[in-house]
């Protein structure tokens, strides 16, 4: 596509046009700041976000601009191009840093300052992680900081070059109040820790009247950033999978047709997110009206199953079609496996807390699936809801990568179950 891309007038204007709003973007959302520590899970959330944004300002800056000439093939291209390009030097900054880090520059003078118990632990944390990038300087108690003058503290601070303060539970006494705004009126970083310990992914942040409040909830909850996030990215890995991989469906196409009789897909109601049915589709790997005698569940050397849908449901290629869910809105890439009503009602008398599954959309794959596979019965399943379970406290883009790298594997090997 080389030359007659160039040399086209529309499809030259794309390619500043998202330069230039990708600049102004990262520039609004700092996307070039490395936030600490270095978490990786963080900076992904941020780049992921800014690039669902740059996609919709492209597609907004295209139709206002009235150019519609560029090519669907074209226009994919680009976004896949793009996204790998970012992603490798995302990647590479995340990997230099992780280095220099690990090799003792880059570092920030850190002191610590309240409870002994919670600073111990601090100071264990950043012992694991050499590439948070962080020294310890010195640690004041609760007890001896109130006998600690603003001035002194000041001197302390000075004398130890300090970047960033972590507080530990402080005891927040008058005193302790008049050195906190002396902090915040100097430049030095400030960091609250608590000893609280409870899941993020489970808690809610309030404000009453500026007093922090979290609201441990029962199960997690995914935010409208965490939905979006993710959203952006089904989207995106569905479009890369289904555009890179035409020639497999092609092929899959053609095999399912000619080597069995039926038809080429198979539909199935499944539950989904807050109990909604929908309709699942699948490549077809059994013979037709298999389930004739009612819901079952398959087995191994499952006489329902073609020859090639055993390699199909090994190498988990019957799953494919299911990203046309993914488009429509009715999975996630990854998620909890959706189930039957049927098998639902009995899952929930020996495990109710199956509904916790039901408050996020089920995926195409999932830790469940890549750890146990396909169940034969209700016991199973049980078994591998408990994988699934948890997922709810891993609501990140890097879990689903990780889950979906792991899939791949399973694919590869050929160890579907």
């Amino acid at each position: 596509m080389g030359a007659s891309f160039w040399a086209n007038k529309e499809s030259l204007l794309l390619l500043l046009i998202s330069n230039i709003s990708w600049a102004v973007l990262s520039f609004f959302r700092k996307n070039y700041v490395v936030h600490r520590p270095l978490v990786l899970s963080n900076n992904i959330n941020n780049f992921t976000l800014t690039l669902v944004y740059h996609i919709a300002l492209v597609f907004c800056a295209l139709y206002i601009c009235e150019i519609f000439d560029v090519s669907r093939f074209v226009l994919l291209s680009h976004i896949a191009i793009f996204f790998v390009l970012i992603v490798i030097q995302r990647s590479a900054m995340f990997f230099f840093l992780d280095y220099i880090r690990k090799k003792g520059y880059n570092h920030r003078r850190v002191l610590i300052i309240g409870k002994k118990n919670i600073a111990i632990r601090l100071k264990q944390s950043f012992k694991r992680h050499p590439e948070y990038g962080y020294d310890i300087v010195g640690y004041i108690s609760d007890e001896s900081l109130k006998n600690f003058t603003a001035e002194q503290l000041n001197t302390a601070i000075k004398n130890r070059k300090v970047d960033e303060l972590y507080v530990c539970n402080l005891d927040m006494s008058a005193d302790t109040n008049g050195i906190m705004d002396f902090f915040l009126q100097n430049k030095t970083i400030i960091k609250v820790v608590s000893d609280m310990q409870f899941d993020v992914q489970k808690a809610e942040y309030l404000d009453y009247n500026e007093l922090p409040v979290f609201r441990l909830l029962p199960h997690a909850v995914q935010s409208l950033k965490i939905r979006l996030l993710k959203r952006g990215f089904d989207l995106g890995f569905a479009s890369s999978v289904m555009f890179c991989g035409m020639p497999v469906f092609v092929l899959i196409v053609a095999i399912t047709k000619f080597s069995s009789k039926g038809p080429i897909f198979y539909k199935q109601q499944r539950i989904g997110r807050n109990g909604k049915p929908f309709y699942i589709y699948k490549f077809r790997s059994m013979y037709v009206d298999a389930e004739k005698m009612g819901p079952q569940l398959s087995k191994d050397n499952d006489p329902r199953i073609t020859k090639w849908g055993r390699v199909m449901r090994k190498t988990r290629l019957d799953e494919l079609p299911q990203f046309y869910n993914v488009f429509r809105g009715d999975m996630s890439v990854v998620g909890p496996r959706p189930e039957r009503q049927h098998f639902i009602e009995q899952i929930i008398e020996r495990a109710p807390q199956y509904t916790n599954l039901l408050a996020i959309k089920p995926g195409i794959t999932s830790i469940g699936q890549v750890k146990y596979g396909y169940a034969e019965n209700v016991e199973q399943m049980v078994e591998r809801m408990s994988h699934d379970l948890v997922y709810l406290g891993k609501l990140k883009l890097t879990t689903d990568v990780s889950v979906i790298f792991d899939t791949v594997k399973v694919m590869v090997a050929g160890k579907g179950k």
